[in-house]
């Protein structure tokens, strides 16, 4: 009998990687594709999700030619994400009906302000955990039915985009929706991913009615909502896809959930801190969703399956590596590893310092309106 194995999609920011684990842990198969980083206006950053979708299957699909495995080893795939990353998407034709809008897009931060000019801050966090920000997905979804073209979306079909999302003819997800989508033809998102949307109240584990309400977001178009790992699976793959075979999709977590479980923080106050394109730290708080004084997020951390959710509490630096991304555009250095050499070569900074709030500042300032600044300068 042929050995088996689990593979792991990883949608980020900057791209997406597929692993193949056998089943003492070790890697077997390790493959990374990177997407296109769409700036339509300042502050706006898109991805295409069609591009997305073939860069998955890419790098799968190289993953386990170069491991000499076929997908029927497979026992199951599981997918981790960016998360707030928002995609409204046709169901019949399975297109995207505009690029996804991604987490560090700042191009509602006037629709959050109405929120707070309206008061409605308190009963957002008091439901979903979150502050009002255009970080996460509520707005996003708006923002895009507001300004989906209907005759452009489909020209024999043009009625009113919400109209046909009521009618549950479109579909909105965070980018694991996205991808569990296409993989197996089924709506759904795991607690954890739902609970970054700002329309899921995280303590009654529902798509939350007021929050619909106030952003318009008809409830057909929005995913079914399962655990993090579900012994039930949520579908499996199409004999008649890319993969050729039947895979069941058993599991998904946002990304920094995923960093959280994966660095073992099982029990209430274990933590861990990720430095990727940003940065956060997530403290396990148990069954208990712990409310913070000082800025930070109440979330979901997890749900295995059969098992209460987990809640955790969130700090989020919204640019860290992508910092060093600047670095590389504006032709400050030529690779990521310039940059240790570069702070080796001076004794300090003499009290120039540079704060990249290229997309507002998160934890605990949550201001959407700050931008990156360079302080301390002199000209001697």
């Amino acid at each position: 009998m042929a050995r088996t194995y689990v593979g792991a999609i990883d949608q980020g920011t900057t791209g997406t990687r597929f692993m193949v684990f056998d089943h003492s842990g070790q890697v077997v198969a390790n493959a990374y594709e990177k997407h296109e980083q769409i700036y339509p206006e300042p502050g706006w950053v898109e991805h295409d999700p069609a591009e997305i979708w073939e860069n998955t299957k890419r790098a799968v699909t190289t993953g386990l030619v170069d491991a000499g495995l076929d997908a029927s080893q497979l026992d199951a795939l599981g997918i981790t994400n960016q998360r707030e990353t928002t995609v409204v998407w046709d169901a019949e034709s399975g297109s995207p009906v505009y690029n996804a809008l991604v987490w560090q897009d700042r191009r509602t931060t006037e629709r959050v302000e109405e929120l707070e000019a309206n008061g409605d801050v308190e009963m957002i966090r008091e439901k979903t955990g979150l502050e009002a920000d255009a970080y996460f997905s509520a707005t996003k979804t708006e923002w895009i039915l507001d300004n989906a073209d209907p005759i452009k979306l489909q020209r024999t079909r043009p009625e009113d985009v919400r109209d046909r999302a009521a009618a549950g003819e479109l579909l909105m997800g965070t980018i694991d929706a996205w991808l569990i989508y296409k993989l197996t033809g089924n709506h759904v998102t795991d607690v954890s991913n739902a609970s970054r949307t700002m329309l899921f109240n995280i303590h009654d584990l529902e798509w939350d009615d007021d929050l619909l309400a106030e952003f318009d977001v008809p409830a057909p178009m929005l995913p079914e909502v399962r655990p993090s790992s579900d012994e039930e699976t949520y579908g499996t793959t199409d004999p008649d896809g890319f993969l050729e075979a039947e895979v069941p999709v058993a599991g998904a977590l946002g990304d920094q959930q995923a960093a959280l479980f994966g660095q073992t923080c099982f029990d209430e106050g274990d933590a861990k801190n990720t430095y990727g394109t940003g940065s956060f730290y997530l403290m396990n708080t148990g069954a208990d969703a712990v409310e913070s004084d000082h800025g930070l997020l109440t979330t979901i951390g997890f749900q295995r399956s059969g098992e209460p959710v987990q809640y955790a509490l969130e700090g989020a630096i919204f640019i860290t590596g992508a910092a060093i991304e600047w670095l590389e555009d504006v032709d400050l250095i030529d690779s990521p590893g310039e940059t240790a050499s570069l702070a080796r070569s001076v004794e300090s900074t003499d009290g120039v310092y540079m704060v990249p709030a290229f997309t507002g500042l998160g934890a605990p300032h949550w201001d959407g309106r700050a931008r990156g600044t360079i302080v301390g300068m002199t000209r001697g």
